[in-house]
């Protein structure tokens, strides 16, 4: 059975026994990761319903990718700017791609070795904060209500000034 699963802005076509890199997720050599995001399951020709297949992961070690070389240049300028940058990755090997009670039966294992419950519990105080916001944003449109009103002001047009007479006339 194969999977696509998306995973650090990615998608991975994996099967059961492969090996990928991925950007870099939590956890140390040996945990276990279920990779939730399916987009699509199939077997073969046969396409299955994702939202019931899982992904079962082993990290196998932490890495660094190969260095990419960043030079920027402004020519006549005396400009050159050379950097550097590796990516963090996680290299995984694909363990299960399943559905029903095997996939269920590892996927209690794999929440444990992931830290996302704590990082899920200090988001949700994060949230409250934003709903106080809210109300000051309700205040804002009475300011641009105020700006437009100076606005009509500007737009008045003054009478224009009476023209003088012809110079010609006076020259006859």
């Amino acid at each position: 059975m194969f999977a696509i699963v998306r995973t650090g802005g990615k998608q991975y076509r994996v099967a059961a026994g492969d090996k990928i890199a991925v950007e870099k997720l939590a956890g140390d050599a040996g945990d276990t990761v279920t990779l939730g995001d399916v987009l699509l399951a199939g077997e073969g020709e046969t396409i299955a319903d994702a939202s019931k297949v899982t992904v079962s992961a082993e990290i196998i070690a932490q890495a660094k990718g190969e260095k990419v070389v960043v030079f920027k240049k402004r020519r006549r300028h005396n400009y050159r700017r050379k950097a550097g940058h590796r990516q963090q990755m996680t290299l995984l090997r694909i363990t299960d791609v399943g559905e029903g009670k095997k996939a269920a039966a590892k996927k209690s294992p794999a929440k444990k070795a992931d830290d996302k419950p704590a990082a899920e519990k200090k988001a949700a105080p994060a949230k409250k904060p934003a709903a106080k916001k809210a109300p000051a944003k309700k205040a804002e449109p009475k300011k641009e209500a105020a700006k437009k009103a100076p606005a009509k002001k500007a737009a008045a047009k003054k009478a224009p000034a009476k023209k003088a007479a012809p110079k010609a006339a006076d020259k006859k």
